[in-house]
């Protein structure tokens, strides 16, 4: 029998430290189970390109965590994301199946979450390049996240930093199995270490362990046939532990366990997420031009909206298609604007100087069909509405079957690049149902004494889409209160 600690945290990602951390400030001892070896730990959050979607007063909340030049106060417009914006955004994406008062926490919260991981030592940036484009002399944020930490290994790193200087204990390699219980509640976690299991005693635990898109089988069995096909956007280690063993002893199944977040990722990226590239595998700007499928087709309203509130259904869009890849296509006037991930050099990149030679590279695709489809694209584009990158320009397609709504272009201007993507699984929406304040729910809807949950596999919060920065701070918001609640039940 090992220590015994008052709180124990299974997970070491965004929502597991919050956790930690907010318990610790109720001075319990803490330790964090890490299923992963320290070098690859932190779960998905250490493959996040960092954004954090808060309810934000312009430039007034934006100074509260971003040190900001007086160049870019003078050329930037941050618009007001009030709450009521962003429950509409949760409700639009999630078709209003969102829970409504996970929903009302996590907006009411955010802001004052942010503020706190800051004074953890997380640092926050302004997202210029991703979330404003330079257009007539001023950047415009569009899309509710103007901050975000600088990238997700930068964020765990400081959140682990904040946690050994509080004092908090993180074991690697430990992968929790079970969960111990008794007559009163939660008792510990057992855990497998190098092939021996172990028993860790604790007044409570916090789950925060991540979905189950790293399990194949699990993928096949409730995202549908084709889903092992996709490749895995973040950690190899998110197979659902945390779910089953809350199942285990009687949690309640809660939220959309059919659906996840996942989006375009580079075709040749390897399956699973690898640290070194991080997000850049990513392919995020699409709305700047086309894409065409293996049958040389359209096949999405490519400006349907800002990429924050499509690119996080496309994946299942693009897993559909033939041979579950297509090519996105741009020409000179816009690949200036492209996302740096863009740049990379294991990037799966074509160019051209005519779009004859460009759709002669695209592989897997059928050239004839493809130079027509971009043929019938350029001679539908209404170039009487003027284009702004910055917000919903309503420069679209006149004609087409499946329109193009917003900054659509002619691509007639060389050189011309094509980027080959296909479906990247970020995380699974279905998990286990919980309160208001983390507390995990039993089949009865009564709180399992000593048991709480917070981040990916947490049921309720995101159904079939998702608007982006919401999931590191869904995360935060409720892994600071899991930790607050079993911190304040175990010393209680």
């Amino acid at each position: 029998m090992s220590a015994s600690y008052d709180v124990i945290v299974v997970g070491c990602g965004n929502a597991a430290l919050c956790a930690a951390l907010s318990a610790q400030e109720q001075g319990a001892k803490v330790l964090v189970l890490e299923r992963a070896p320290k070098e690859e730990c932190g779960g998905n959050s250490t493959f996040t390109g960092g954004a954090f979607r808060m309810v934000c007063r312009g430039l007034e909340d934006v100074r509260k965590v971003v040190d900001l030049t007086e160049e870019e106060i003078a050329t930037a417009d941050f618009e007001d994301y009030t709450a009521e914006k962003y429950l509409d955004d949760l409700g639009r994406l999630t078709q209003y199946r969102i829970d409504p008062d996970l929903a009302e926490t996590l907006v009411n919260r955010s802001t004052d979450t942010v503020v706190w991981l800051k004074s953890k030592g997380v640092r926050f940036v302004s997202r210029f390049g991703t979330q404003a484009f330079k257009h007539e002399g001023r950047f415009k944020f569009f899309g509710g996240t103007m901050v975000g930490a600088n990238g997700g290994a930068e964020l765990i790193d400081a959140e682990i930093k904040a946690a050994v200087k509080a004092g908090i204990t993180i074991r690697y390699n430990a992968r929790a199995i079970a969960l111990l219980q008794g007559r009163d509640g939660i008792e510990g976690v057992r855990i497998v270490d190098e092939r021996v299991e172990e028993d860790i005693r604790a007044r409570s635990v916090v789950l925060a362990s991540g979905g189950f898109e790293a399990n194949r089988e699990w993928r096949t069995r409730y995202l549908g046939a084709g889903w092992d096909l996709a490749k895995v956007r973040g950690s190899r280690y998110n197979t659902g532990d945390g779910i089953q063993m809350a199942l285990d002893i009687g949690a309640q199944p809660y939220g959309n366990w059919s659906s996840a977040h996942a989006c375009e990722w580079d075709m040749n990226a390897p399956e699973y997420g690898d640290l070194v590239v991080g997000d850049a595998f990513s392919k995020h700007s699409y709305p700047l031009g086309i894409m065409l499928n293996a049958d040389g087709q359209r096949f999405c309203d490519e400006g349907e909206d800002v990429y924050n509130y499509t690119y996080a259904k496309l994946g299942r869009t693009l897993l559909a298609q033939p041979a579950q890849f297509a090519w996105q296509i741009f020409d000179s006037k816009v690949i200036s604007k492209l996302r740096s991930s863009y740049r990379i050099k294991r990037s799966t990149k074509v160019s051209a100087n005519s779009l004859e030679e460009l759709v002669g590279k695209l592989d897997g695709v059928d050239k004839e069909q493809a130079l027509k489809t971009i043929r019938e694209y350029n001679a539908a584009v209404n170039q009487d509405v003027p284009l702004n990158p910055n917000e919903k320009d309503g420069r679209g397609t006149i004609g087409l079957a499946i329109p193009k709504t917003n900054w659509a272009q002619t691509i007639d201007t060389p050189p011309f690049e094509a980027h080959g993507v296909t479906c990247g699984i970020t995380f699974t929406f279905g998990g286990l149902k919980i309160t208001t304040d983390a507390e995990v729910l039993d089949v009865r809807e009564r709180p399992i004494p000593g048991l709480y949950g917070a981040g990916e596999l947490v049921g309720g919060v995101f159904y079939f889409n998702y608007p982006g920065g919401a999931g590191l701070m869904n995360g935060a918001v409720f892994g600071r209160i899991a930790g607050k609640n079993a911190g304040a039940y175990a010393l209680g």
